[in-house]
């Protein structure tokens, strides 16, 4: 990785323009994603969880509103999705905090079968044309860091979730991510970053994003450089 050259000149020279964040729900992909775009300059989408009126209920009562739930969530993420096609003449960056590929872990977690069914048969009608991301940023964490962020910013919806609920996640989407090939992947070790309180910690992220001549897949431990 080119340490010595300057930050500005990475991002300046490269050819990544879409940015995706994803993790498991705590991981920090928002917070994250935020960031990125302060200091990119770039226009941030971010996924509207606090529009969908069935989530309270699905972490109250998980089996009934599941597919409700979902059902939201994968035409909201659409929507949203085909509204990035349209031209943006103000930004040379799009940082996203989610990936349109994400509502199958979850449908998969959580639908029973027959509902699954129908959900795949909506979702192979409508995800062609879903823009792919240049490069996808997957934010691996522990269970426990992924708790207790959950706990730290305590939304009222997700005061009930249960940390059997987190591991089966966290591990849906290591399998997901581990098997993920639709564009380049930067898989980061973040059960001990603090990309929000440690300067250094942000930028040696952003120039691993940014660093030219980059694997298909790439892993990236930060404790390796303390």
């Amino acid at each position: 990785m080119p340490q010595n050259e300057p930050l500005a000149n990475l991002i300046e020279n490269t050819d990544i323009r879409y940015i995706a964040i994803e993790g498991a729900i705590g991981a920090g992909k928002t917070t994250l994603a935020d960031m990125l775009g302060e200091t990119l300059k770039a226009n941030v989408i971010r996924e509207q969880f606090d529009e969908n009126p069935f989530l309270k209920d699905f972490y109250r009562d998980a089996d009934r509103y599941a597919f409700q739930t979902q059902i939201f969530f994968l035409l909201t993420r659409y929507k949203q999705q085909q509204q990035l096609f349209q031209a943006d003449l103000f930004h040379k960056f799009l940082v996203t905090d989610y990936i349109f590929e994400k509502d199958k872990i979850f449908a998969f977690l959580n639908l029973q079968d027959e509902e699954l069914k129908l959900y795949e048969t909506l979702i192979s009608a409508i995800e062609r044309n879903i823009p792919t991301p240049d490069i996808v940023v997957y934010l691996q964490s522990s269970v426990s860091r992924l708790m207790g962020n959950i706990r730290k910013r305590a939304r009222s919806y997700e005061v009930g979730m249960s940390e059997t609920y987190i591991k089966d996640l966290n591990d849906a989407y290591n399998y997901f991510f581990f098997r993920y090939k639709a564009t380049r992947l930067l898989i980061v070790n973040a059960a001990e970053l603090d990309f929000v309180g440690d300067q250094n910690q942000y930028e040696d992220l952003v120039r691993e994003i940014f660093r030219p001549n980059r694997s298909a897949v790439e892993y990236y431990n930060p404790m390796r450089n303390k």
